[in-house]
């Protein structure tokens, strides 16, 4: 698995102009599933999205807190192109999980964030 963290003062996601998804203060992050990718992964990728040092401490402290510190929200988009390989000028994404698979790990991987963290602040692309 691959996540690619933002921290974001807010952050949404649109589908023909419609807003399906919207957070205010906490993290966007883009989600890869690789074809191989098991529980253990899953669980190491969420313990990283919810302990990462990003924001600032109460204190005011330059990266002393992380998403759970602060309880701000977080914003799941999965992105099977995180494993893409260029081959010439052509993309190939046999290395990402198909859709198939993919999206039962996905919603096991959103209910395990909400099972570690708080439900509510957990939000879906979908």
């Amino acid at each position: 698995m691959k996540a690619i963290i933002q921290r974001v003062s807010k952050a949404s996601v649109s589908v023909d102009g419609e807003v399906i998804s919207s957070i205010g203060n906490g993290l966007c992050v883009l989600v890869g599933i690789k074809r191989d990718d098991g529980a253990a992964d899953m669980k190491y990728i969420v313990r990283k999205i919810l302990n990462t040092k990003i924001f600032d401490d109460d204190k005011g402290k330059k990266w002393g807190a992380s998403v759970a510190d602060n309880k701000y929200e977080i914003l799941c988009i999965s992105q099977f192109t995180l494993y893409h390989v260029l081959k010439g000028n052509k993309l190939d994404f046999h290395r990402a999980m198909p859709a198939q698979e993919s999206e039962p790990f996905y919603m096991n991987f959103l209910a395990e964030l909400r099972k570690d963290y708080v439900p509510e602040l957990v939000k879906d692309a979908d």
